[in-house]
């Protein structure tokens, strides 16, 4: 078929002269409705908008979404991001009229219920955390990184000391910590890790001087293991003039069990789409809570939520704030979320968060080490690192033409699991993230374990069923390059000579 013809067949649903709505008359007058908008923003052609009717529309998203994958629908062991389930109550708190309705930009005292979420939210991370004050304004996880970055960066400059302008990053750090680092206008230093997995402080000492900020770290790191030598390696950085930043990315298991306050972290944020459940993906709004140790409060950006003498909550325009990172007080209705799930798990249970999905993901990595290569063993917290299938299922280390991650990946898809994250951490070639969560059942769990392990027999025994995989999904193996280099978003771009 054609491809143009096909592209306009499925994705293009406009047809001249339909609509599916209608506008009344407009019977408002007054001069300034008939002030000229100045030329230069005058449009010269018309927009192309769809012209659809109203079941077309509909039908057309409920067949869409049906074709997306999201916790609601399935297991999403995504490594590192924590793909927990999003439990409903949340977004009815969240869509409750008294906070749908009010503004941003009104007075604090006629928003003091909102506020009190506000500033019951900062406390009840400052204590699961172990620090002293937090912000909730960055907008997402990166967006707290960037800005505890610049608490750390503001620190050195009000002390004069302007020589700093060095972060060290493990080698199996997450992505975004250098590059937030860069947006902030550090230099990066890379540390490397040991066998093991974890920082190897004897690489570290060298890199420590008085041009260092700070050292930026993930408990449990990246491939899931706890890095024990924290206390040594605070000590360090702590000598040499800098701070420590905790990414919290991987919050997850420690909730209830330990703090990174009390390990030497003076700087953290959290993901609460990670960590306490509100809504993960799809570029929509998230929140990224920024935590501080005691004495580095005033940092923190404007404005900031403060309980007055007489027990009401105003905002403070601190003049030692760093400045402002957001509009208003971030995304008001993913910190709702956040704060309901606190309130519903309660200080009781937040502990068994963290020790269900260290249990979870054991299980996991016990019940398929002997199908896939497992390159760092012993215990593991929430999440571990396959490299790839073993030699005997035609993995990597095998022969020439052995099966990928990608293949196994694309295969979990016919099967009706999400793929975990592939290709990462670099520190394996064919690395395989896996992270169930705590929210995930055991039939569930033994569900993946056995089609993971059925996959593996047929990369033995049927290798091209998996190098031609996915066979039962909407839309087969895409050449991912191509569609990077060559992305055509409409039919229109087909049209292009």
């Amino acid at each position: 078929m054609n491809r143009t013809y096909y592209s306009k067949l499925i994705f293009e649903l406009s047809r001249p002269g339909r609509t599916g709505y209608s506008l009344p008359p407009c019977t408002m007058t007054g001069h300034d409705l008939n002030t000229e908008l100045p030329d230069a923003l005058k449009r010269q052609t018309s927009p192309r908008l769809p012209e659809v009717d109203e079941p077309t529309v509909a039908r057309h998203y409920t067949n869409m979404s049906g074709n997306n994958f999201g916790v609601d629908n399935g297991f999403y062991p995504l490594g590192s991001c924590t793909m927990k389930y999003n439990p409903k109550l949340n977004d009815e708190m969240a869509a409750l009229a008294a906070f749908g309705r009010l503004h941003p930009s009104q007075p604090a005292e006629t928003a003091q219920g909102a506020l009190e979420v506000y500033d019951g939210l900062q406390r009840m991370l400052a204590e699961v955390a172990g620090m002293s004050a937090f912000t909730l304004n960055p907008y997402a996880g990166a967006h707290g990184e960037l800005t505890g970055l610049m608490v750390i960066r503001s620190y050195h400059r009000k002390r004069g000391d302007t020589r700093r302008t060095k972060i060290i990053v493990p080698d199996s750090a997450h992505g975004t910590n250098p590059a937030s680092a860069a947006v902030c206008g550090l230099q990066i230093v890379e540390v490397k890790s040991k066998p093991d997995g974890t920082v190897d402080v004897d690489d570290l000492r060298p890199l420590l001087g008085d041009d260092i900020a700070g050292m930026m770290m993930t408990n449990p790191n990246t491939l899931g293991i706890f890095e024990r030598e924290i206390p040594e390696i605070a000590r360090l950085v702590h000598e040499c003039g800098g701070l420590m930043y905790y990414d919290g990315a991987n919050l997850n298991p420690m909730l209830g069990v330990c703090r990174p306050g009390d390990m030497g972290f003076d700087v953290m944020h959290i993901n609460l789409h990670k960590t306490f459940s509100t809504p993960h993906g799809g570029g929509g709004p998230g929140a990224g809570p920024v935590g501080v140790r005691a004495g580095l409060e005033e940092l923190l950006p404007n404005p900031q939520v403060v309980r007055q003498a007489d027990g009401t909550l105003a905002l403070r325009e601190s003049d030692g704030a760093l400045g402002q990172i957001s509009s208003h007080l971030g995304n008001f209705a993913v910190l709702i979320r956040a704060y309901t799930y606190l309130l519903t798990v309660g200080r009781q249970h937040l502990r068994q968060v963290g020790q269900l999905s260290v249990l979870n993901a054991n299980y996991i990595k016990e019940s398929l080490k002997a199908y896939y290569e497992l390159p760092i063993g012993g215990l593991c917290k929430h999440e571990f690192v396959f490299d790839g299938l073993r030699p005997e299922y035609g993995g990597a280390h095998s022969e020439a033409d052995h099966i990928r991650t990608l293949d196994v990946a694309k295969r979990l898809l016919d099967y009706g699991f999400h793929a975990p994250t592939v290709y990462f951490p670099l520190l394996f070639h064919e690395a395989m993230m896996i992270e169930p969560t705590e929210s995930e059942s055991k039939e569930t769990l033994d569900a993946f374990i056995d089609v993971m392990k059925q996959i593996a027999e047929e990369a033995k025994e049927q290798p091209d069923t998996l190098r031609t995989a996915p066979h039962a999904t909407p839309v087969r193996r895409l050449d991912d390059v191509k569609a990077v280099k060559e992305p055509r978003f409409t039919y229109f771009d087909y049209e292009q000579p």
